[in-house]
């Protein structure tokens, strides 16, 4: 009778866990659908390439936490591949802001401060708030580590975008902004290949037997 209510009781800690597990993504992930909205028209409308970058980023969140959240309470193998997308996701972002910088190379132009500090400003406390929310989690499994490794990105991403807008203000030219960018750039390259890497060890670890 004891081990029976014992194995109740642990299968009510796994579904109390998964449902925290789930607000708490789903909090997360509209958190970054809004924020990459916000971001993308300042980055329109700011002509800045590391507010395109962050939006860009904000949106790749989205879709990690979206996967996230659908794979919670799923097996380990399952977990394992969607985290391998993630990764994925983070190496597809970073080519793009490589393709905005080329852009901005080819097509030069100041960016306005203001929009990039506002946002950058807004951006910064909404990925505060994720980091804040996933942070109990970053050691659970690789579903929950992968999200918050991107969260923690979404941090250095914000500072990098308040550092852009008052560099531009400060020199008054864009390079500032194209530097920042390519930085973020760097951080998404090396961000892919951990989450990558984790998640093809995770892969193999749980490949059945032939």
């Amino acid at each position: 009778m004891s081990e029976h209510c014992c194995g109740c009781g642990k299968t009510m800690d796994v579904a109390a866990l998964e449902a925290r597990q789930r607000r708490v993504l789903r909090a997360v992930l509209a958190i970054n659908a809004l924020t990459f909205l916000m971001m993308l028209a300042a980055a329109w409308l700011s002509h800045s390439s590391s507010l395109l970058s962050g939006s860009l980023d904000n949106l790749g969140d989205a879709l990690t936490y979206a996967l996230s959240l659908a794979v919670v309470g799923a097996s380990m193998r399952a977990k394992a591949w969607v985290a391998l997308f993630k990764g994925l996701l983070i190496l597809g972002a970073a080519v793009a802001v490589g393709a905005q910088i080329v852009w901005r190379l080819l097509h030069p132009a100041t960016p306005l401060f203001e929009g990039m500090g506002v946002a950058g400003a807004l951006n910064l406390a909404a990925n505060g708030v994720c980091l804040w929310l996933l942070s109990p989690y970053r050691n659970g499994d690789i579903n929950l580590a992968s999200a918050w490794e991107c969260s923690r990105n979404d941090i250095f991403e914000g500072c990098a975008v308040l550092l852009a807008a008052l560099a531009v203000w400060a020199f008054g030219a864009g390079w500032p902004d194209l530097l920042i960018a390519s930085c973020l750039l760097v951080l998404f390259l090396r961000s892919a290949g951990r989450v990558l890497g984790a998640a093809l060890r995770e892969v193999r670890a749980v490949r059945p037997a032939s």
